[in-house]
């Protein structure tokens, strides 16, 4: 059983700073992809950024140039700074993971959501 361990989120002030963190354990052959994705009430989850086992990342236009996403392959984590945070930003954060179990076998997994809240 694969498993993602979010941390890091909690109130901020417009304009401030948070990071996120999220650890995958369990037994895992390869991490293909990690990301994180948002949702606010009455609205779609959205991927927020994603990165790849190569370090290509993409992100949503709405975070491009305040958010930065980087791994840790060391320890299977990745990372998202976030910066100039707008209460538009204000949503729970999910972690998500593409892995390689074994041989031929791919599966993806989510972390239970963390709040940012962010409001003066």
């Amino acid at each position: 059983q694969v498993r993602l361990m979010e941390s890091g989120a909690g109130p901020v002030q417009p304009g401030g700073s948070l990071t996120l963190s999220c650890t995958a354990s369990g037994s895992i052959s390869r991490i293909n992809h990690m990301g994180w994705y948002r949702q606010s009430p009455g609205k779609q989850r959205e991927l927020v950024a994603v990165i790849t086992s190569s370090d290509t990342t993409n992100y949503a236009d709405s975070v491009k140039g305040r958010f930065t996403i980087f791994r840790d392959n060391a320890d299977n984590s990745v990372k998202l700074q976030m910066n100039s945070l707008k209460p538009d930003d204000t949503a729970v954060y999910y972690c998500n993971a593409g892995v390689t179990l074994r041989i031929g076998v791919r599966s993806a997994y989510w972390g239970q959501g963390t709040q940012v809240t962010v409001s003066s």
